[in-house]
């Protein structure tokens, strides 16, 4: 059984028929058919983690309708294999047929992308599923290219009441967001459009250009009291399509006219324009913002985070907001074990330099679709770190890929967690990165006179 563990389960294996059940030219047409599929599904032949019995079912179902279109093409016969690939992939497992070769979007179409593959949304009744049927190819299709549409919302600001979030309110300009993280757990939200987690939550976004207005109505209600709003919770408020839209910008406008409070998170450079209206909301006791880093590794970054900032800009960046007197934090996140936990002293050493003046950390997080999206991402790019990574990650969720309990879900628990907790402790300690949480003030906050006031700056 062990040794079954730790060798990779090609396609082509789950689909081969029994002896004598099919004339020799057919299986080996039939194995072919299928080997040339897997060998497209980027390197997804690698064991990289564990799965549920029903999904290694549906697995193996999916591995059984792509062998027999592939041998109607060719004209092989492939024998029903749904028998012979649950025994061969037990439900313990995580092989080429669970990373769902079906799914899997080839590198030119993807090319600077984070997800590898496009699988349809979880609420969804049915799957569109391509594969050559040798009349034409599948890099013949259409690369993914981003499309921005805007919606229009009734309300802007979200509430929660999470004990273990600091904040209670937050706003999100954008829905999907280009820099394309591959660990985004914001993902799963596509699922509510009809859209993939994956390569869709990268390409197909929403904006909402009316945000400023609906603030401003918003905190201009009688009942409403302030508290500081977070921005960059689900989406990146910087990200690319924020040059064009301005939205974020237009929603510090209305803030800063207002004496709001709020906190921004972001791994965008972009943010640093915005210094002429953060550096007085600054002095006022108005803003923080957190610069986010999750590798100096510049490369590590591009497969990543594919359209986001480098490491280089995001350390300038925080030097330049610290330099405009903006307080500005850097938060290490996600750290994922094996894979760049062993950068925490560095990256707190180097914000420290930038002018950083208070730290944080999130573990990775893996819920719903990114699970599976995190295995297909690990087969693509690290196959041989892949079984490790995801042995720990499991480790700090109790056995599971990702445990939503408050106060577990962004940190972790066990040994592991305990030792990355502990090193980043000690590292911003050292560097006094610790006990200078800046609290925001509310003091200087007013409404208008009328609500004409404030909508005339979007006339």
């Amino acid at each position: 059984m062990d040794s079954q563990r730790d060798s990779a389960l090609p396609v082509a294996s789950a689909g081969a028929p029994a002896a004598g059940s099919a004339s020799r030219p057919a299986r080996a047409e039939a194995k072919r058919s299928v080997a040339s599929a897997t060998k497209k599904s980027n390197k997804s032949d690698q064991i990289v983690g564990r799965l549920t019995t029903d999904r290694g079912q549906r697995a193996a179902a999916k591995a059984q309708a792509l062998a027999a279109a592939l041998a109607e093409a060719k004209g092989a016969a492939v024998p029903d294999t749904s028998a012979a690939t649950a025994s061969a992939a037990p439900d313990h497992m995580l092989t080429a047929v669970d990373v769902d070769p079906l799914a899997q979007v080839g590198e030119a179409r993807r090319r600077g992308r984070g997800a590898v593959s496009n699988a349809a949304g979880r609420f969804e009744p049915a799957a569109r599923i391509l594969f050559d049927d040798g009349w034409a190819s599948l890099e013949d299709l259409p690369a993914f290219r981003t499309e921005v549409v805007e919606e229009r919302a009734r309300t802007v600001i979200t509430r929660n009441t999470s004990p273990d979030i600091a904040f209670d309110r937050s706003i999100n300009a954008y829905r999907g967001c280009e820099h394309g993280c591959i660990y985004c757990f914001a993902r799963p939200t596509h699922a509510y459009h009809g859209l993939s987690a994956g390569l869709d939550f990268e390409s197909k976004l929403f904006v909402k250009p009316d945000a400023p207005e609906l603030l401003a109505r918003e905190l201009m209600h009688r009942t409403y009291t302030p508290r500081t709003i977070a921005m960059g919770t689900n989406t990146d408020p910087y990200q690319p399509i924020e040059r064009q839209y301005e939205v974020t910008r237009k929603l510090l406008e209305v803030l800063r006219d207002f004496g709001h409070p709020v906190g921004i998170v972001t791994k965008s450079g972009l943010v640093a324009r915005d210094i002429d209206i953060l550096a007085p909301m600054a002095a006022r006791g108005l803003v923080k913002v957190a610069i986010s880093i999750t590798t100096l590794d510049p490369k590590l970054a591009r497969l990543m985070e594919p359209r986001a900032a480098s490491p280089a800009r995001r350390l300038e960046t925080i030097r330049r907001l610290s330099e405009a007197g903006i307080p500005t934090a850097v938060l290490a996140a996600p750290l994922i074990p094996a894979l760049n936990d062993m950068e925490i002293e560095r990256i707190l050493d180097s914000a420290k330099a930038a002018g950083a003046i208070e730290a944080g950390y999130v573990t990775l997080r893996l819920p719903l679709e990114i699970a599976d999206m995190f295995r297909e991402w690990l087969a693509a790019h690290f196959p041989e770190k892949a079984r490790h990574i995801m042995s720990l990650v499991r480790e700090m969720h109790g056995g599971k890929d990702y445990d939503s309990g408050f106060g577990k879900r962004g940190r972790g628990e066990g040994p592991y967690a305990w030792t990355i907790g502990r090193r980043f402790e000690i590292a911003a300690r050292r560097l006094g990165l610790v006990g200078r949480g800046l609290k925001l003030t509310t003091e200087h906050f007013k409404r208008a006179t009328q609500v004409g006031e404030q909508l005339s700056l979007f006339a």
